[in-house]
């Protein structure tokens, strides 16, 4: 049986560009499941009408059309969007989704097409691909594909690009990888620059002990995609050494992963061994793009978009306390674990963030903070990148894990 591409986009503005697309793929031998996200009438009959995608996303269609205000009418139609392409997934209607558009084109099926599994294939051509495709992407697989000339009108540039993508679709659907990869237990486990030895360490102890470990970079996306992956049931342990983001997120850096980090372990009661690596820094970019009210600090130029900026013994305050709410969401299966001396690589006797006084009060902070009834607190005389803590914290983990196993 042949498989199905969604062709998802706004078949009134765009339907000769999108119609051309369908006929295409039909001729490669796929089926085609087309999706009209625009206002008005579409160009041809799609298989899934725009009064759909209203109707999931609660709205009536003639009032959004009444009222001629397109902002809202792109906000209603990506929610549709974020609400029906899973439903239609999980019933089979389709196997992979491929769309093209501008800015509105792309911000109404991107969130449908977040929201479908990670490993779905997902091709949007757009105008904005090679720009900053995050608030698109989020911590989905999509891959952006850049449209080059705008999504209107077929031309020897546009017909080259759809067909590209096309094809790219297809390849994705045809082929398989038929290589089997033994499966074990995934660990996920955040890492820094400046926490590197430790995760390598922890790394290596846990794939001795049988555990496959999935590394994310303490930058923003890496814990959203982390707390994502969590929610949707692929980690079955979390290492979470490098909960740095917190300090961006408190002080404005650059490299924030929003509120809800920390969240998704304790809310499923997934395992995981907590610490407070790299807390000793929040991340700007160049230096002259620091806010102004933080003149005076003591920075280190990471290199030449990277600028750290030390933590304060007040803002060290505010961490501890914003760690320990977060934990204390817990039902158990949480271990915080506590490198007394040092943060970092660059938190250590001789470094230019070393700070016994900041360090102290975070861990005072999460000493009183930490309900431990919930939440297991070990202190090591460690710096966190010696071997000797990555190894404690890595068995305490599998601890856990062995323990959680036995209650199942």
């Amino acid at each position: 049986m042949s498989k199905t591409i969604a062709l998802a986009g706004t078949f009134d503005s765009k339907g000769k560009e999108f119609q051309y697309v369908k006929e295409l793929i039909e001729s490669l031998g796929f089926q085609t499941l087309t999706i009209h996200t625009g206002v008005f009438d579409p160009v041809f009959p799609p298989d899934v009408s725009n009064t759909e995608v209203f109707v999931a996303a609660g709205e009536d269609k003639q009032q959004i059309v009444a009222a001629k205000d397109r902002a809202h009418a792109t906000l209603v139609l990506s929610k549709g969007m974020e609400l029906l392409l899973p439903k239609l997934y999980d019933e089979g209607k389709f196997d992979g989704i491929l769309s093209f558009g501008g800015t509105g084109g792309t911000s109404i099926v991107t969130p449908g097409m977040r929201a479908l599994p990670i490993g779905v294939p997902k091709v949007m051509v757009s105008t904005v691909a090679s720009g900053n495709t995050e608030p698109y992407v989020g911590t989905s697989d999509i891959m952006m594909y850049p449209s080059i000339v705008d999504v209107a009108g077929l031309n020897s540039i546009s017909t080259k690009i759809f067909t590209n993508a096309v094809f790219a679709i297809a390849g994705m659907l045809t082929y398989e990888n038929k290589a089997t990869i033994e499966k074990k237990p995934l660990i996920a486990a955040t890492m820094f620059g400046l926490t590197t030895p430790c995760i390598n360490y922890a790394k290596a102890y846990l794939e001795k002990q049988g555990y496959e470990t999935l590394i994310f970079h303490a930058t923003g996306v890496g814990g959203r995609t982390m707390e994502n992956l969590i929610e949707n049931g692929f980690i079955k342990g979390v290492l979470d050494l490098t909960t740095t983001e917190w300090a961006d997120e408190l002080f404005g850096g650059v490299l924030a992963a929003g509120p809800h980090r920390l969240e998704a372990a304790a809310k499923h009661r997934i395992p995981q061994v907590v610490s407070v690596g790299a807390m000793d820094m929040v991340n700007f970019g160049p230096y002259d793009t620091v806010p102004k009210h933080y003149a005076g600090r003591n920075f280190y130029r990471h290199n030449p978009t990277v600028t750290l900026m030390r933590t304060s013994v007040e803002e060290n305050k505010q961490i501890g306390e914003a760690i320990a709410a977060k934990l204390n969401k817990a039902e158990g299966d949480t271990a915080l674990i506590l490198p007394l001396k040092g943060l970092s690589g660059l938190d250590v006797k001789g470094q230019d963030f070393y700070g016994p006084e900041e360090d102290t009060m975070l861990f005072d902070t999460l000493k009183e903070k930490v309900d431990r009834s919930k939440v297991q607190l070990i202190e090591l005389d460690n710096v966190i990148n010696d071997k000797a803590f990555a190894e404690a914290a890595a068995e305490k983990l599998i601890q856990l894990m062995e323990a959680k196993k036995g209650e199942n």
